[in-house]
């Protein structure tokens, strides 16, 4: 029997030893996840502070909570380190690693690189290795094989090689890690079948498909197709502004229709891990290839307008009640990049207030889960909402829309209130104080 018939056997019985490497919003989750399974896992970090706040049983991660990392650690279900030797002692490795861009908008495929020499020094048959860091098709084979194939093992054969995309949406409470369905491809059947059995021990379904390629590329259609539909709110928006109509009221009145329309919402711009890079990826691998994305390219320019679009906004509000963006208190509401996290990667805040302050303006800003920050060379902490900091306000802007902050109390507090998130929607004081993007 072969060392990966072997591994079949391990992993429906429990006794596979996984390895997670990453232990971020992706990799904690599913550490959390397969421990919870039954499997005993390791995670891997080059953070110190991660590996120390895992082993002392302590969750860093909004979507776990420390007593399940406290009640595996005790368990021995799950232990951390910063000792890539002991990938040799794994049978399942799970490549949970960032893949930001670059500032020229290239895939930084750095971190999948260190992660993949350090699982080449240790390879050894019947192992398993699963990517699920995003990123543009074809990098599993053309860029991952080549680091390891010196090793003389046969994928297939000796050892398994696949990719599963990675769908975690940061606070929704609705689609959590093991209800949504997970994408797997490998490079051999085999390859497919291992990956799925270990996903199928903790996820609801699992969607094979036929090679690595064709997973990496679904994960790339799912958040370009959310990118290019935002771009084409945004610019219905910016429509809207200058038909003097509400958006809001026109996307809401479309989204009756029972079939044929799917409702997307404009806002201050992209922000997050996936939807602002993501299309990036697929964009940049098209241009290889000398073919023009040009769906996603157009999006990516309308996307990227709208922080400054709102810094122009702010502008105009300001000047209608005789004031300057130079010198004026603006309180911001919410820097993190959606509502109910304190994710800020990405986040459109950040080049509004960068806007905003380059325009001389006097920035504080109010986010109940994020307590600091650094913007714009600022060193900012985030502010009480109290009376005084709403009147003291020349104007509050709405960016993220937290469901903790109380705006019917803003609006009838604070001077004027730009809303780009439509979180005013069910205040019913002073409405005449609200503008919206």
């Amino acid at each position: 029997m072969s060392k990966l018939e072997d591994l079949r056997g391990k992993i429906d019985a429990r006794e596979a030893r996984i390895g997670v490497i990453g232990l971020g919003y992706v990799g904690l989750p599913l550490a959390t996840e397969l421990g919870d399974a039954g499997f005993p896992v390791v995670g891997f970090d080059v953070d110190a502070k991660k590996v120390r706040a895992i082993s002392e049983g302590r969750s860093y991660i909004g979507d776990v909570d420390s007593s399940d990392v406290d009640r595996l650690v005790k368990g021995g279900r799950l232990t951390a380190t910063m000792d890539f030797s002991e990938l040799a002692n794994v049978d399942v490795i799970n490549i949970c690693v960032p893949t930001p861009l670059r500032k020229t908008r290239d895939p930084d495929v750095s971190f999948i690189a260190s992660a993949v020499k350090e699982i080449r020094k240790h390879l050894h048959e019947g192992q398993l290795i699963i990517l699920g860091s995003t990123t543009y098709p074809g990098t599993t084979h053309e860029f991952v094989i080549p680091l390891i194939e010196d090793a003389g093992l046969v994928i297939g054969k000796d050892f398994s090689l696949a990719f599963a995309p990675e769908r975690i949406d940061p606070g929704n409470q609705k689609f959590k890690i093991t209800n949504v369905p997970k994408v797997v491809g490998g490079e051999t059947a085999l390859c497919t079948e291992l990956a799925c059995m270990v996903f199928d021990t903790i996820f609801e379904t699992t969607v094979p498909v036929t090679s690595t390629q064709s997973a990496e590329m679904v994960k790339l259609l799912e958040n370009t197709f959310r990118a290019i539909n935002i771009g084409l709110a945004n610019e219905i928006a910016l429509m809207c502004e200058k038909l003097n109509l509400d958006v809001w009221e026109v996307i809401d009145a479309a989204a009756t229709k029972p079939y044929g329309f799917m409702k997307f919402t404009p806002g201050p711009g992209l922000g997050g891990h996936c939807i602002p890079v993501d299309p990036a990826y697929l964009s940049w691998k098209m241009k290889s290839l000398n073919f023009p994305a040009r769906f996603i390219e157009l999006a990516t320019e309308v996307n990227s307008g709208m922080p400054d679009h709102v810094v122009d906004r702010i502008t105009e509000m300001l000047n209608e009640g005789r004031l300057a963006v130079n010198g004026a208190q603006i309180l911001i509401l919410g820097v993190a990049y959606k509502a109910g996290v304190d994710d800020m990667r990405e986040s459109p805040a950040i080049d509004v207030i960068e806007g905003l302050a380059a325009r001389g303006g006097e920035i504080r800003y109010h986010d109940p889960f994020v307590a600091e920050c650094e913007i714009a060379g600022l060193s900012m902490k985030s502010v009480d909402l109290t009376d005084d900091v709403l009147k003291s306000s020349d104007l509050v802007v709405v960016l993220t829309d937290h469901a903790e902050v109380d705006y019917e109390r803003v609006v009838k507090i604070g001077p004027r209130v730009f809303d780009t998130r439509n979180a005013t929607r069910e205040v019913s004081v002073d409405r005449e104080k609200i503008t919206k993007l």
